[in-house]
């Protein structure tokens, strides 16, 4: 996708931050959103598409242009991973399962849960993590905490983004 990148405004800076503490019910966005953030417009819209870290130029998420919603990336999984102590925002996955899930990097199956943050619902993103606390993946909640432990069959969650090697 191509966007137009610039430096986010003082009043998008404050609404994303709102918007990722209000999906995550963390308040993390002040420590892993930088005031220096920069943005990807969309040429056609003119709208926020993108939330870039200008560090590295990595792309931290992407907006959904429906529901104007971040979809985490790793980049940006990563910083939430190191703020927020577990159990919160994680699915943790046994340890056997785990180069499976690098592979495929597609769907974590029901079957492959340890333990799941209960206040999480269905659609809500989460942090893929090892029996260890490892960062494995993110992506997004299929099937609520309950269903996720009681379901012995069918993906739980729809992987986004995988770490490599």
């Amino acid at each position: 996708m191509s966007y137009v990148i610039r430096k986010i405004t003082p009043d998008e800076l404050l609404s994303f931050r709102a918007t990722l503490n209000y999906q995550l019910r963390v308040s993390v966005a002040d420590s892993v959103l930088p005031d220096n953030l920069l943005v990807g417009v969309s040429r056609n819209t003119g709208r926020v598409r993108a939330l870039i870290d200008p560090e590295n130029a990595e792309v931290l998420a992407t907006v959904v242009a429906q529901t104007n919603t971040l979809n985490i990336r790793l980049s940006l999984a990563r910083r939430i991973h190191k703020l927020v102590p577990p159990p919160r925002l994680r699915l943790v996955v046994v340890n056997e399962m785990v180069p499976d899930i690098l592979e495929a990097k597609s769907s974590v199956f029901s079957k492959h849960v340890l333990s799941v943050d209960e206040e999480l619902r269905a659609g809500d993103e989460a942090l893929v993590v090892s029996e260890d606390d490892e960062l494995l993946c993110v992506g997004k909640l299929l099937l609520s905490p309950e269903e996720i432990l009681q379901l012995l069959t069918g993906p739980a969650l729809k992987i986004r983004e995988c770490v490599t090697g």
